[in-house]
């Protein structure tokens, strides 16, 4: 995927050396967008092998307006085992509050939280929020069903009101959908990129979040846009995308989703990857 890796080296060339909240240190540009024509394949990654069974199980758990990180570590997802609720467990470097974030399964009212359950006093994970607060995903689908050409399909992540319960603020902090000559976008919007790591899952995650959307409402896939804004690499990540740099990319793969009912009834093993070749993985360590 050319588009990722141009962005790389537009970081390499062009950014600037910053501090940040993990003492990591970053690259960092100021914006950046980033485009894919979905018709031309699904948009993994193939300079490095990607873990698609993560990829959408994490989607689902969004969908699902789902808060206990055990959903996912019981589906072989770790991408959430470090954090936790800040209210239960007070963020920490050290390695005894690490050691706490870890054990505690509360995530907060993150992402798919506030797609489906828009301001609700959150309580706890174990809690029923059925019917509850404003269904932001639901109003889409609706919207996209009965007025496909209206500006207003938006859903956001962004509560300030409950950012001291959630595990992250809301790196991708909104998204919105577009219909034109019947074919569905989708753009997203995102303040923080850890261009290695997250950056390449959000992709992903957003390409399939597209296609179920079109499937549901029957049209054609059309453009993926990322507005991205401080766009990093983490100088512990450096040398592992200078050797994707030297990898050339392979034909992207498709996906399809065979037996499709409703967005809401979804699981991440409905949806099929087909023809993925990629070069082996790359280990890049979290920054926490």
């Amino acid at each position: 995927m050319r588009a990722y890796l141009n962005l790389v080296r537009k970081i390499f060339e062009e950014g600037s050396r910053k501090e940040d909240r993990t003492g990591t240190g970053t690259i960092a540009i100021a914006g950046a967008i980033f485009e894919h024509d979905m018709e031309e394949g699904f948009p993994l990654l193939t300079t490095k092998k990607m873990p698609f069974k993560c990829i959408v199980s994490e989607l689902e758990f969004f969908i699902r307006g789902l808060t206990d990180k055990k959903w996912l570590q019981d589906r072989g997802c770790h991408i959430w085992d470090e954090w936790c609720n800040p209210d239960i467990v007070p963020y920490g470097a050290d390695d005894e509050t690490k050691r706490k974030m870890a054990e505690e399964r509360d995530l907060g009212p993150i992402y798919g939280f506030q797609w489906r359950h828009w301001n609700v006093p959150y309580i706890d994970y174990k809690t029923d929020y059925s019917g509850k607060g404003v269904d932001q995903l639901a109003k889409v689908v609706d919207t996209l069903k009965t007025r496909p050409d209206d500006r207003r399909m938006i859903v956001n992540s962004w509560n300030p009101s409950q950012m001291h319960q959630m595990a992250l603020p809301p790196c991708h902090y909104s998204w919105q959908v577009t219909v034109t000559k019947g074919k569905l976008n989708l753009m997203w919007n995102q303040r923080s990129v850890d261009t290695a790591l997250g950056l390449p899952f959000n992709i992903a995650s957003y390409a399939v979040l597209l296609h179920l959307l079109a499937k549901e409402s029957k049209l054609r896939v059309g453009r993926l846009v990322g507005a991205l804004t401080d766009v990093h690499i983490y100088r512990t990540h450096i040398d592992g995308l200078v050797e994707q740099l030297k990898r050339q990319p392979l034909p992207l793969p498709e996906i399809e989703t065979p037996n499709f009912t409703s967005i809401f009834k979804w699981e991440y093993k409905d949806t099929e990857l087909w023809d993925y070749k990629s070069y082996d993985s790359i280990k890049f360590d979290i920054a926490v």
